[in-house]
């Protein structure tokens, strides 16, 4: 069935609204920008050509951030991504003290960086980080606990923020 110009209007205003939440999450997942950028692209693609009907935005977001989970997990089995070696690059953040919090998640596990990130950045609730990743509770809860003990340690008498 053809796109009207009402569902590309539509996908195009998706697009600009959650471009940002996803390069961020795919960021703190890859931990490099041009795979951040390469995720991102690869997300957005897959949701304009998909013929998926959504339920609401809130299903939109969540399908969004599952499929930015599984190309940001895909790019560490892709072949080619294994026989390459990154730039080291130098991330700029116009606020210090969220650029070295920035900078000390990216350290982290990717399990513990993914947690905190959805939890903090995305405001999104422990129940609904379980639900999108497709854990327990539990885990995220010990997941999140963890991650912000290892920032804790990373940011040693730094630490001014509150987790």
């Amino acid at each position: 069935m053809a796109e009207t110009e009402n569902d590309s209007r539509f996908k195009r205003e998706i697009t600009e609204k959650y471009f940002d939440m996803v390069y961020r999450l795919a960021l703190t997942r890859t931990k490099d920008k041009s795979t951040a950028d390469d995720v991102c692209q690869e997300v957005f693609l897959r949701y304009i050509k998909s013929d998926k009907t959504f339920e609401s935005e809130e299903h939109i977001k969540a399908w969004l951030i599952r499929v930015t989970v599984n190309c940001s997990k895909s790019v560490f089995t892709n072949s080619w991504f294994k026989k390459t070696v990154p730039l080291s690059e130098e991330l700029t953040f116009t606020n210090p003290e969220t650029s070295d919090l920035i900078d000390q998640v990216r350290k982290l596990p990717q399990k513990y960086s993914t947690v905190i990130h959805l939890h903090y950045y995305e405001d999104m609730s422990i129940a609904e980080i379980a639900d999108l990743l497709k854990m327990k509770e539990s885990t995220v809860k010990s997941h999140l606990f963890r991650g912000r003990q290892e920032l804790k340690n990373l940011l040693g008498r730094r630490c001014d923020y509150e987790f």
